[in-house]
């Protein structure tokens, strides 16, 4: 049976489609950036206690674009996924750039994804897996954009991922790369110990981006649709691929060819984690408040 298309704006994930504009309530761009390493190091106290003697499943979910609601939609309800459908071995925080959150939620940048990855370098065991969800633009050269406009953030690139990763001990991964062109990311990251997944083949668009869509194509059938009916993520994965490809043909689009590679040694990681949970109901997506009054420009 068809299921239509997540509603709102199909768009490729190419760019962003508008600026990001200043919030009259924030604080300034400075004090934004000044106050960074105390709200991420505050997002990890807040992790729930390491169960003992199971392998337990670290989430960071990354939405890179501040211009547009879906990427901050996606990676808030990644994180209420997890922590209530896989219970107390399954543990989130959000990196996220949104006019919105500024004042509540550290930013989406590669220094912050640092300070995240050190703080839970510090809390989890050798049988832990991390997971990167990262939901953003992307572009043609393999670039996640990273952006919240005035503020100055660098972009992450296929090839800068491995690097960051290098510098932390974690043996297993999962990473999940949402946007455009993603398909590039998984040359450089794949390996035994890692399962790498992406919305789209090296050469191709994603979709489902955009001012007036709430979550992404890849979203919306990996997330909402898929994981909540299985715990298993690659399972999860074809699942998403048959019922984006229904979407991209009733939609006319060229075939966004989502990607895996699944590592020996994961895969079977992942099967010992599912065995210490019992998955609990299904967790409805709602997309998030609008932000609140904003300037043209930041003060």
């Amino acid at each position: 049976m068809f299921v239509e298309p997540p509603a709102g704006l199909v768009a490729a994930a190419t760019g962003p489609a508008s600026s990001t504009a200043w919030p009259d309530s924030a604080p300034t761009p400075e004090q934004v950036i000044y106050a960074q390493p105390a709200m991420v190091q505050a997002a990890v106290g807040r992790l729930g206690p390491h169960v003992a003697g199971k392998p337990n499943l670290y989430l960071i979910a990354f939405a890179g674009d501040g211009s547009e609601d879906v990427f901050r939609n996606e990676a808030e309800y990644a994180a209420r996924l997890f922590t209530h459908r896989f219970g107390p071995t399954a543990h989130a925080l959000v990196l996220e750039n949104n006019p919105a959150t500024l004042q509540t939620a550290p930013l989406a940048d590669w220094s912050n994804l640092e300070i995240a990855l050190d703080g839970l370098a510090r809390v989890m065991k050798p049988d832990d897996i991390l997971m990167l969800y990262f939901t953003s633009h992307g572009s043609e050269d393999h670039q996640l954009l990273v952006d919240m406009d005035p503020l100055p953030l660098d972009a992450i690139g296929a090839t800068d991922l491995p690097g960051i990763l290098a510098e932390h001990p974690f043996k297993w991964k999962v990473i999940v790369v949402n946007a455009c062109y993603s398909g590039g990311f998984i040359p450089p990251l794949r390996g035994s110990d890692t399962l790498v997944m992406t919305a789209a083949r090296s050469d191709r668009s994603s979709f489902g981006c955009g001012t007036e869509s709430d979550i992404t194509y890849f979203g919306h059938a990996w997330l909402v649709d898929a994981l909540n009916h299985t715990d298993n993520f690659v399972d999860a994965f074809h699942q998403a691929s048959h019922e984006i490809a229904d979407w991209e043909k009733h939609d006319k689009l060229t075939p966004s060819k989502p990607q895996i590679s699944i590592g020996s040694g994961i895969a079977a990681q992942l099967a010992r984690w599912r065995k210490g949970i019992t998955p609990g109901p299904t967790v409805p997506f709602r997309p998030a408040p609008p932000a609140p009054a904003t300037t043209s420009a930041a003060p």
